[in-house]
């Protein structure tokens, strides 16, 4: 009879390999996501099997990371950049749209597949590059928050266009685009009055015994409870995570609250979710369709790499930084795989072009820790063009 804590065991192979493949990836000077990555890959073989266990605290591992990228951020930066941003985020949605449908077209002549895949070309994931800008330190650079404010619109552009297509192509199955907005809206209202109520609390009790002691308590409380909230109005988890860490970083208690939280998701949580992507991804599947799957991929993250980063250069950007932010927009992970399934539901798509998303997701995730890390060496790369 198999123990009912066996899921401990399973949690603790999943923890070396991370570590391990941590190490091992900094050997040879590479981001220590990157290993873990690949460590969840070799798990996924067959070795640990992927439970629900596991899958939560991926889940908890990727909105803890995104809740210190918000408690990193320079909110006056992110201010500055928000035309910067928008800028970024449409090159970045019009671009892979453009390119992927016109290369499909030419590979099906089926202008419904096309579209779809297009759609799913834009979405952006941005947790891996976010993990490797703060292993190098470059997170709160002009580039880092470039590249997530762009995310963000990225994410909200997405869910409507998928709205959009579903709506023309289906239009029994999706949701009203105007009742999507409303709850889009509906969450940056929310947000900003949650954000608004909590900083003049924690002003007015700064000093409090009871506060400073509970504190990051009460912040991981406001994490969860805005990282449910945005998803229930049908923006991502992640980014309410994302904009609750900001929140927080306005207040006096901001160090302190990254410095906790870094040290409880960097030990447990997050090499969890950098592992769980790698024991997630189904080599059979994603090598089943290397045809289409290859044109997929090369205009995917052609359209990611020119569109973010002639975004870039138009707002001041130099040709390194546009290439840098260019690259930390190439990810692809769980949001392209949760479209691409909806499209095999309604039939839009089929299993090759499934496979063909599986596909670039897995060298996506792959090969952006290394490219930007590599992006970014040599001398510093100066933010703005003089």
């Amino acid at each position: 009879m198999e123990s009912s804590l066996s899921y401990l065991l399973d949690i603790g192979i999943v923890l070396l390999a991370a570590n391990l493949g941590g190490i091992v990836s900094k050997k040879f000077n590479q981001p220590a996501v990157l290993g873990q990555i690949v460590a969840g890959v070799i798990l996924g073989l067959g070795i640990v099997e992927k439970t629900e266990i596991i899958e939560v605290m991926g889940e908890l591992g990727v909105i803890f990371l995104m809740f210190i990228a918000g408690l990193e951020t320079d909110v006056d930066e992110l201010k500055a950049s928000g035309g910067s941003s928008a800028t970024i985020a449409i090159g970045g949605v019009v671009f892979p749209l453009l390119f992927v449908v016109s290369g499909i077209y030419l590979f099906t002549k089926d202008i419904q597949l096309s579209v779809f895949m297009g759609i799913v070309s834009t979405a952006t994931s941005v947790s891996i590059s976010v993990q490797t800008l703060r292993e190098m330190g470059k997170l709160n650079s002009r580039q880092g928050i470039g590249i997530l404010g762009a995310a963000i619109i990225d994410d909200i552009v997405g869910i409507i266009l998928l709205t959009l297509v579903v709506g023309i192509f289906k239009p029994g199955e999706g949701s009203n685009l105007i009742f999507v907005l409303l709850k889009i809206v509906s969450f940056f209202i929310l947000t900003f009055a949650v954000g608004y109520v909590i900083i003049k609390l924690v002003k007015r009790f700064v000093g409090s015994g009871n506060l400073d002691d509970k504190i990051v308590s009460y912040a991981i409380i406001g994490c969860f409870l805005l990282a449910f909230s945005s998803e229930e109005l049908g923006v991502a988890a992640i980014t309410g995570a994302y904009f609750s860490g900001v929140v927080f970083s306005m207040t006096s208690f901001r160090h302190k609250i990254a410095h906790d939280i870094s040290s409880i998701s960097g030990l447990l949580f997050t090499p969890v979710f950098f592992v769980g992507i790698g024991m997630g991804v189904e080599l059979g599947s994603a090598f089943l369709a290397i045809g289409i799957g290859s044109v997929f991929l090369v205009l995917a993250v052609l359209g990611k790499i020119v569109g973010s980063g002639l975004g870039a250069k138009l707002t001041g950007f130099n040709n390194k930084a546009s290439l840098q932010i260019g690259i930390g927009m190439v990810p692809r992970a769980e949001v392209a795989i949760i479209i691409a399934n909806l499209g095999l539901k309604l039939n839009l798509i089929g299993e090759k072009e499934l496979a063909a998303v599986i596909l670039t997701v897995l060298i996506t995730t792959l090969v952006t820790p290394s490219m930007l890390k590599a992006a970014f060496k040599g001398k510093k790369a100066a933010a703005r063009s003089s």
